[in-house]
């Protein structure tokens, strides 16, 4: 009898950090195991095999990571992942966010990460940005205008507004250009829900569609 129940014991002990080591999301090995990318994990996955595959140069990024790697588990920490692959792959990532306190905080990261040499953190509006930027992008990740899961006119703003951010930068992109747009998985339809019917119409189709949407265009599969 004994021999059935130490099994069990054991069993129901570790229980807990077993269920604890499914739901965390880590990105090892290329990033330390300790940060939980939760819902963020399969499409950053993803991006970063498309952005090897691809040869991606050239990464913009519309609302920055304030938090750095503190924030992997709540806003992704987009900033410092896609930085350490633009660092390790000779890329450069550019991030926008109208924010004063954001952009401050996503610099001092960016730096302690040592990342500023491929790193630039940008006080703007992102529609005045990206109206501005004048290189190829190779890839495009969309969050920024918070969005309301309760607010129903923050929910039209935030999603108009990436709809504008898309089209003033839509001539900048390529066939092998990645998008990527955050928070999508909310009430409401979340931050992509027009720009991605926009883009379907203009021939780009979903990879993933998940907390957050992945995009490629048509020509480039």
């Amino acid at each position: 009898m004994l021999k059935f129940i130490i099994p069990i014991v054991v069993a129901i002990a570790l229980f807990p950090f077993v269920l604890k080591f499914i739901k965390h999301k880590s990105l090892y090995p290329f990033m330390p195991y300790q940060y939980n990318f939760r819902r963020r994990r399969i499409t950053f996955a993803k991006v970063l095999k498309l952005l090897t595959e691809r040869n991606a140069k050239i990464i913009v990024e519309t609302g920055t990571s304030r938090k750095g790697l503190e924030g992997a588990k709540s806003d992704g920490a987009a900033t410092i992942v896609f930085g350490k692959w633009a660092k390790e792959n000779g890329a450069v990532l550019h991030s926008v966010d109208i924010s004063e306190d954001s952009v401050e905080g996503s610099r001092n990261e960016v730096k302690q990460q040592r990342l500023d040499d491929v790193v630039t953190v940008h006080l703007d509006d992102s529609l005045n940005y990206l109206k501005h930027f004048k290189d190829d992008i190779d890839f495009l990740y969309l969050d920024s205008y918070d969005y309301s899961k309760t607010d129903v006119d923050i929910q039209k703003k935030s999603q108009e507004h990436h709809l504008k951010e898309f089209k003033i930068i839509e001539d900048r992109l390529h066939k092998n250009t990645i998008v990527l747009i955050d928070d999508c998985g909310l009430p409401g339809g979340g931050k992509g829900k027009t720009v991605v019917a926009y883009m379907i119409e203009k021939g780009w189709e979903i990879l993933i569609n998940k907390y957050q949407i992945l995009l490629v265009h048509k020509d480039s599969l």
